[in-house]
């Protein structure tokens, strides 16, 4: 290793959330649940169906790709409590991203410029750094990005 660079270590905000470590032969995937009574599927992962209240509900892997629902952007710095992120603030998007056949998920966005999200925007999964531990440790957290289409990469 050189003097340049730099061994990151990193961890996820929770356990339970996605598939990790992250590989290379897999993708990146939420781990929600569906109730065996009702059929019913949450994110995140719950042991007792929210609809039902059945047991009986199973882990199951949801999709890594999406649509756009709807989204808004944080252009200001939130208080804190709760927001525990960096003094310095950079304007990010939220929105709920459509799983077909499966649910909503709220998200962080990882294009903050509205000028370039539509409603219907096909997204996919990714991962994002939350923060970084004061040992150096890099937290890391789901995100959806847009999908680039092949004349929107080609370009």
């Amino acid at each position: 290793m050189t003097s340049t660079e730099v061994t990151t270590t990193q961890k996820p905000v929770a356990q339970g959330l996605f598939t990790w470590p992250p590989s290379t032969s897999e993708p990146l995937r939420l781990i929600g649940s569906e109730c065996a009574d009702c059929g019913l599927v949450s994110f995140p992962a719950a042991p007792v169906c929210v609809r039902c209240a059945s047991g009986q509900s199973k882990e199951r892997l949801l999709a890594d790709r999406g649509t756009l629902w709807t989204y808004t952007t944080q252009d200001f710095r939130p208080p804190s409590p709760p927001y525990d992120g960096p003094e310095t603030f950079e304007p990010y998007a939220v929105g709920y991203i459509e799983l077909p056949g499966e649910l909503l998920v709220e998200a962080r966005l990882t294009e903050p410029d509205p000028q370039k999200l539509r409603i219907g925007q096909p997204m996919r999964l990714t991962l994002v750094p939350y923060t970084v531990q004061d040992d150096g440790t890099e937290v890391m957290t789901f995100a959806f990005a847009p999908e680039l289409s092949a004349e929107e990469e080609a370009s």
